[in-house]
């Protein structure tokens, strides 16, 4: 039985994903699969199983050497199981740039490209076959681009990935704005996490001169929610980052409404990385970056001390 699974932290992408790829790998393929995650799925996600009528996966924290393994929505070892690279994987399917460090015991099928969502590339990998795909499974697929994408606001949408979502919501004949608007309601409802567990809930593991990250995004309709927790969002992010080996959290609150992001500035640290990254003038404890809302594309890759 393959194991499918996406990053730790979960998002709507790694949820949906893996249960969709299971359903082709077993459905189709005739090769025996199930999803799993590698954490309890976000607000979001959580919705989006509900909605569709999905089972939750289950949540597994480490493979071994008799699983075998497609890797989705991600190929960085410090998102995958510890031991990942014990284990047989098969196959990678993801659309984010190249981290390196993932070792396989044979040749697999990698298919990386440069689209919004996974779930657009898997869109194509099943081409007529997704005709059979049920109802739930395409209701993932849309609700996971539909997420990536931010209803198409985020500049990592390519006109691919809004006609396949196009073609989909027609299909099932689901209103876009208003399903979209649903989604974005359960992403912003953050009221029953602790801080620590939203500094973790979307975030990413990174480098810069040699000291170690936490690059945290919370997507929101609703940024007056995140913001009037300021202050006790800062005062976490020291244990966050020793618990984490991380030199410092970083938090990116998106407002996915009005396009643009407020990045949190508890130091001199992280006053240093905006300005030399964003070209930012900082003054207090925020500072509001107009237009920055996808961190794979506008983040990730300019942050520099």
């Amino acid at each position: 039985m393959i194991k499918v699974f996406g990053h730790k932290s979960p998002d709507t992408d790694s949820t949906g994903s893996p249960i969709i790829w299971a359903w082709y790998l077993t459905e189709v393929a005739g090769t025996p699969a199930k999803p799993v995650l590698l954490g309890e799925p976000n607000t979001e996600a959580a919705f989006v199983l509900k909605h569709w009528g999905l089972d939750k996966p289950e949540i597994i924290s480490d493979v071994t050497a008799e699983d075998t393994c497609v890797i989705v929505d991600t190929n960085n070892p410090a998102e995958l199981p510890p031991s990942i690279n014990e284990a047989k994987v098969v196959g990678i399917i993801d659309h984010h740039l190249l981290v390196g460090g993932i070792k396989t015991k044979a040749p697999i099928e990698i298919t990386v490209r440069p689209l919004a969502c996974t779930a657009t590339i898997m869109h194509d990998l099943m081409g007529d076959a997704l005709a059979r795909a049920p109802r739930e499974i395409k209701g993932a697929m849309l609700s996971c681009i539909l997420s990536d994408t931010l209803e198409f606001r985020s500049p990592t949408t390519t006109p691919h990935d809004r006609a396949v979502a196009e073609k989909l919501a027609a299909d099932l004949g689901v209103d876009i704005p208003a399903f979209a608007a649903e989604l974005f309601a359960a992403k912003s409802d953050v009221s029953a996490f602790s801080d620590a567990e939203l500094l973790r809930m979307d975030s990413k593991e990174y480098e810069i001169e040699g000291k170690q990250f936490r690059i945290s995004v919370l997507e929101t309709t609703a940024p007056k929610v995140l913001l009037d927790r300021k202050d006790s969002l800062m005062a976490a992010m020291p244990a966050v980052a020793t618990e984490d080996g991380a030199d410092q959290v970083v938090l990116f609150i998106v407002d996915i409404l009005r396009e643009e992001a407020t990045l949190l500035v508890p130091n001199d640290l992280v006053k240093e990385l905006a300005e030399k990254s964003f070209g930012a003038t900082v003054s207090g404890d925020t500072v509001v970056l107009p237009g920055i809302m996808s961190r794979k594309k506008q983040i990730i890759p300019v942050l520099k001390l």
